[in-house]
């Protein structure tokens, strides 16, 4: 497996999910192999329990999905995140995917040393967030603090080791017409993801 999705959004109906579809068909089309973690459908809890907490130091986890994501992970050369932004920033429960597989995989997915964390993900030669949003991209980038690409990319993906980041987002999703989404995932499926 070289390719490994993570989806990111509750509702099948929605566009971000016709992005996912995009995306599988792109790779498909291209006889890439690929595995896709849906974290809603699979029932991912995002929590971070006082039970996982005690197990920190021991690299164990209480949650066997933990374990399943970190081996695909460590399998993965691409990584590509399909989410949304929500409230600025991309939504609770990647946000918790990040804060409990990446803790549980202490020595896995990253070491800590005396001058901070290093990433252990350096196999993830190729990442790409494609994220919609109802602000216009303009307004995500330039006022609004550009949340994605300077804490999630900039400091949080590339401290776990994941190396050339891109990012698309599709704003102003709420108002776009269907010409518009139409364009935007042909584009999608030309895409070149390795």
């Amino acid at each position: 497996m070289d390719t490994l999705i993570i989806y990111c959004h509750p509702y099948s109906q929605s566009f971000n999910h016709a992005i996912l579809q995009a995306v599988q068909n792109n790779l498909q089309s291209k006889n890439i192999e690929f595995t896709t973690i849906d974290l809603y459908a699979e029932r991912f809890s995002p929590v971070y329990t006082k039970k996982d907490l005690s197990l920190f130091h021991t690299g164990k986890t209480t949650d066997p999905l933990v374990v399943k994501y970190l081996n695909l992970l460590k399998q993965a050369k691409t990584v590509i995140f399909i989410t949304p932004i929500w409230w600025n920033s991309i939504p609770g429960m990647l946000k918790g995917f990040i804060d409990k597989v990446m803790m549980e995989g202490k020595g896995l997915s990253h070491t800590v040393g005396k001058v901070g964390v290093k990433g252990e993900l350096t196999n993830i030669q190729q990442c790409y967030v494609l994220t919609t949003s109802s602000s216009p991209t303009f307004y995500i980038k330039y006022l609004n603090g550009n949340a994605i690409k300077k804490i999630f990319i900039k400091q949080t993906l590339k401290q776990l080791g994941f190396q050339n980041c891109q990012w698309q987002n599709l704003g102003m999703i709420s108002d776009s017409s269907v010409k518009r989404r139409k364009r935007y995932l042909a584009k999608i499926q030309q895409e070149h993801f390795v």
